[in-house]
């Protein structure tokens, strides 16, 4: 099935239109009805307003990913599609209507274990030796990336072997954040095996994965969350905080462990557990890859969308 996005900031061997090409694209599409699936508000306003004032022939589709109560005019423009989805039980429950429930996945031969992890660190610049923990994703409070600081400067003054690396952003007020969590590594003498990455290629995430021996997601709150996803399937065992979609995405006791949210005690137990047993991080290794090639494939998201697009073609 033919299939573009369109969007700011797109990665240039994505296919993609160009936004004013929508204004001037043709009322019907080759075979009639085309499909305009959006995951925020002003997709679908958009999409309602191609159909409405442009006279675009246009099923309107939303994915709701969010675990909250949906605002009075969110719940007015998700009324107008054609369908809505949810990537979960849980966001299916803060939605009006009975959505198609399909999770997302993730290209499970790009994120994919290595069997050098030297090779891999020596290429991203970090230290070769050692047990290297990691947390990666937006920097601020809901993130709970100081939840993980806490947890790498415990864990690092007891374990000589043990270095950790926040792969993310902060951005407008979370600067700040940033910044304190940054000072609290220097205040510990731990900024040379504690290291703050901003950003990395695109085509070095996965490698950052490759890099870890453990990933940990100390979040406080997660609409869907896709990292743990990632991390094992590259045969990192993952520590997350129970919340968004991680339960149904980690077999407690098997891929990884499950623990409280908003405590760093609790992340630090489980991840000190995992440390100090070899034999346990690797057969949960195993256990990862192998969970998330049968569970989690984009291949699988892929094919459930496209059925649901074809339907509403024919309709």
């Amino acid at each position: 099935m033919p299939i573009v996005s369109v969007g700011l900031g797109l990665p240039a061997n994505l296919p993609q239109i160009s936004i004013l090409s929508l204004l001037t694209m043709s009322r019907f599409g080759p075979n009639g009805w085309r499909v305009w699936h959006a995951r925020r508000n002003s997709e679908m306003l958009a999409g309602l307003a191609l159909r409405i004032l442009l006279r675009k022939r246009l099923k309107l589709i939303f994915t709701s990913a969010s675990q909250r109560n949906h605002s009075q005019y969110t719940r007015w423009l998700i009324s107008r599609m054609d369908a809505v989805l949810a990537t979960s039980d849980k966001s299916a429950s803060y939605l009006k209507c009975q959505p198609h429930i399909i999770s997302h996945g993730i290209d499970t031969v790009e994120f994919s274990p290595t069997d050098d992890k030297r090779a891999v660190r020596s290429a991203l610049g970090l230290p070769i030796g050692g047990k290297l923990i990691g947390c990666f994703g937006r920097i601020r409070s809901n993130k709970g990336t100081d939840l993980f600081i806490s947890t790498a400067i415990n864990l690092c003054r007891r374990h000589a072997d043990l270095n950790a690396v926040v792969l993310g952003q902060a951005i407008g007020s979370n600067k700040a954040f940033l910044h304190a969590l940054e000072q609290r590594v220097r205040t510990a003498g731990l900024e040379d095996r504690i290291f703050f990455r901003e950003r990395v290629p695109f085509a070095a995430i996965a490698d950052m994965y490759r890099a870890l021996d453990l990933y940990v997601a100390p979040q406080r709150w997660e609409g869907f969350g896709l990292t743990p996803i990632e991390a094992m399937a590259c045969g990192v065992p993952v520590v997350a905080a129970d919340v968004g979609t991680f339960r149904s995405q980690i077999v407690h006791g098997e891929t990884g462990f499950i623990v409280a949210p908003g405590s760093a005690s609790k992340i630090t137990d489980a991840v000190e557990v995992l440390l100090l047993d070899h034999k346990q991080r690797a057969e949960f290794a195993l256990s990862a890859r192998a969970h998330v090639q049968i569970n989690f494939d984009i291949q699988k998201e892929a094919e459930a969308l496209v059925q649901i697009y074809r339907r509403l073609m024919t309709q």
